[in-house]
């Protein structure tokens, strides 16, 4: 293991923000000067093959990174983008219309809408029902 990998490894450990490899080259930099963003993505992609992280891709937004392995799924805030992880009971049960030949993996179940942060700002949130 390179003391590059072990670097973006601890960096990724217990780290529920979902960083895109951009991300992560900017903190890599700071203690690592000189690592490439090229061996970021490539230790990234490294370590989704091994299976010891997670990629996503959420709204067509930047793939981002999640050391998360267990069975869960995530919510995105549509104003700010912030991913995080929820966990769904029974998500691998759930009957779908629809597929005609498509041969399902695995449920990825994506959740929108605002986090708190967002919510209670002093902007209204972009989407908001307005009462008649």
């Amino acid at each position: 293991m390179t003391p590059q990998r072990q670097l973006l490894f601890r960096l990724l450990h217990g780290d529920d923000t979902h960083p895109t490899a951009d991300a992560l080259f900017e903190r890599a930099s700071q203690q690592m000067p000189g690592i490439s963003l090229r061996t970021v993505y490539q230790t990234m992609n490294d370590l989704v093959a091994m299976g010891e992280i997670e990629q996503v891709s959420v709204a067509g937004g930047p793939v981002r990174f999640d050391p998360n392995t267990d069975d869960h799924h995530h919510v995105v805030c549509d104003t700010c983008g912030t991913v995080r992880d929820v966990y769904v009971s029974g998500a691998d049960k759930l009957a779908i219309d629809g597929l005609d030949g498509f041969d399902t993996v695995a449920p990825a179940i994506v959740f929108h809408g605002e986090c708190t942060s967002c919510t209670s700002s002093t902007n209204p949130p972009h989407n908001s029902l307005k009462e008649n």
